[in-house]
């Protein structure tokens, strides 16, 4: 599994630049699957037959949060948009790379040095709309020479590092994580007492746009999101805004966004919590504060409404470069699962 997040990872993916991706993860999965489709939208649809009640729909979002080019100063230097929910504290001093239509070109996100700032500088948060990404022009124009336009994505450099207990360190764990355990999960699974889509889904990170068009096409009869939450075990986290930890296992949404997102569905519930107990796979349950859902709370609106859930991964730093994951819950998610699945028409 290990070997399999390293490739996803790797592959950028910024929202509304799913291309790359995609084939990546066709390739991984079209000798497991009876059915390939691509919609119109940019999803992808495997399908496996089984029986075909129920229909079971498991999804996860391919893309990732990261930037667009805005504009392009007299200098060369190039203002940029943020795509997805990213803090602007932790841009700066970044390395990125913008996807052209021509090539690749790696750029730095810059600052003023600390030898030029008085003491009300140092203390200011510098905002987005105030940074510029250096490629190295000398002019405008030096820069539409290197195939530089308004619109192309901008990604963040991909180091991927192992860190100790099991821990991985990457760029775009939200989401490669449920894409490498879908992936996984395809593979294992032989035969399946269900008609199951896997949707890996497109532009999850600026408005869940993806599994919404995706839901309504398939139109299942139960469907999971898996996806990550945010771990707490971190020394600035306080138990009660977040308590579940890495390393003790996948973790089972409850509600999030204060019940505007996902509200789990009880047989949804039972379901899993039968699952994890009859494998004797240690989970964890997840409340969500205000802010943050996933797929699942698009999901359970489409058509009639779908009895909809959503397992999660716990990782550190979300929505950054250097988000970290125990590949221990990855595996444990992918087993559950795996068990949920090959038992799914004991429940719906």
């Amino acid at each position: 599994m290990k070997n399999l997040l390293k490739k996803i990872t790797d592959v950028p993916k910024v929202s509304g630049s799913e291309d790359e991706i995609r084939k990546v993860i066709i390739n991984e999965i079209k000798e497991h699957v009876d059915k390939i489709e691509i919609d119109k939208f940019g999803n992808l649809i495997s399908i496996k037959k089984g029986d075909k009640k129920p229909k079971v729909m498991l999804a996860a979002h391919m893309d990732e949060v990261g930037l667009m080019v805005k504009f392009i100063d007299e200098k060369g230097f190039i203002r940029f948009i943020t795509i997805g929910g990213i803090s602007d504290q932790m841009l700066l001093n970044q390395r990125v790379t913008i996807k052209t239509s021509k090539k690749l070109i790696p750029g730095v996100i810059g600052s003023k040095p600390p030898h030029l700032m008085d003491e009300k500088e140092k203390d200011k948060l510098i905002t987005y709309d105030k940074m510029s990404i250096d490629v190295g022009a000398k002019s405008y124009d030096d820069a539409l020479k290197l195939g530089i336009q308004k619109g192309d994505p901008i990604f963040f450099t991909r180091i991927f590092t192992e860190l100790s207990n099991d821990n991985i360190s990457a760029m775009s764990l939200d989401n490669s994580v449920g894409c490498t355990i879908l992936i996984s999960l395809i593979k294992s699974l032989k035969k399946v007492p269900c008609e199951l889509y896997v949707v890996f889904t497109t532009q999850e990170e600026v408005g869940l746009k993806g599994a919404t068009v995706s839901s309504y096409s398939v139109n299942p009869d139960v469907a999971l999101a898996v996806d990550i939450e945010i771990a707490g075990d971190y020394p600035e986290i306080k138990k009660e805004e977040a308590d579940n930890e890495l390393g003790k296992g996948p973790s089972f949404v409850m509600s999030d966004s204060l019940g505007r997102g996902l509200i789990i569905h009880p047989q949804v519930k039972k379901w899993l919590l039968d699952s994890a107990k009859k494998m004797n796979i240690s989970y964890q349950l997840y409340v969500g504060g205000p802010r943050g859902t996933t797929d699942a709370s698009r999901i359970r609106l489409a058509r009639e409404g779908i009895p909809t859930g959503a397992v999660s991964v716990p990782i550190r730093y979300a929505h950054t470069p250097i988000e970290v994951v125990n590949l221990k819950d990855m595996e444990n998610t992918m087993n559950l699962m795996k068990f949920a699945i090959e038992n799914v028409n004991k429940y719906f």
